[in-house]
This record gives structure tokens, sequence and C-alpha cells, in this order.
């Protein structure tokens, strides 16, 4: 199934009234984040094509949770902004407790010509 739908996205800073805090749990998580992605290999350009698979050890996980946590990590991690994001994929699998992952992909984006 595909469509179009004329109605203007709004962002998640539109979606909640009130500040947002960060909880101990995501300030640890980021911490950790940091420290073990790598180190980058070179800049990036102002076209990202990112690709994120998350290995979930529950059927119930819902796809897009972790999304903005990680961009906003990696974009702190890399120096890029997630408006240079032009392709972003994203899939999960069910794996067994404990053996949950993230794979990450980011690569330039080359636009059509």
């Amino acid at each position: 199934m595909q469509f179009k739908l004329d109605i203007k996205p709004i962002s998640v800073n539109q979606c909640w009234k009130g500040k947002r805090y960060k909880t101990n749990i995501y300030k640890s998580f980021e911490k950790n984040m940091i420290l073990i992605l790598p180190k980058s290999k070179g800049k990036f350009s102002e076209m990202l094509r990112i690709e994120l698979f998350f290995g979930f050890s529950s059927a119930l996980a819902d796809i897009d949770n972790p999304v903005k946590p990680i961009l906003d990590i990696m974009q702190k991690k890399y120096g890029f902004n997630d408006n240079q994001i032009f392709e972003l994929n994203i899939r999960k699998c069910i794996v067994s407790k404990g053996k949950e992952f993230i794979s990450v992909s980011i690569n330039n984006l080359v636009p059509f010509r």
C-alpha cells in the first residue's frame, strides 16, 4: 500500500507541553553509548542515509521508540545535525533476552541528478 497525505508533519517537540527532562536511565545510556560508539572515519556530507537495525527481546517493542534517542546520541558523538538525514531505514528482529543489540550504518547520500 502506498499513499500520500496532504498534511504538514509535526515534530516530536510539538507533541507535548512543557519541558522534557532526561531520566537517569537515559543519561546513563547516553554516556555508555558515546563511550562505545566507534570514532568517525571522516566527515559526513550534508545529506545522510542512516540504517538502524534493532534486536528486541520482546515482540511488543515498538520499532520507533529507540530511534530519536539513538539519533540524538549519534549526532552528539559525530557532530552532524539530524536535519542532514534525508533517508532513514529502520528494521527490527526478535532475539533472546540478553542478546539485544543496535546495529547502525551511517552513509553519505548521493543526491539524484
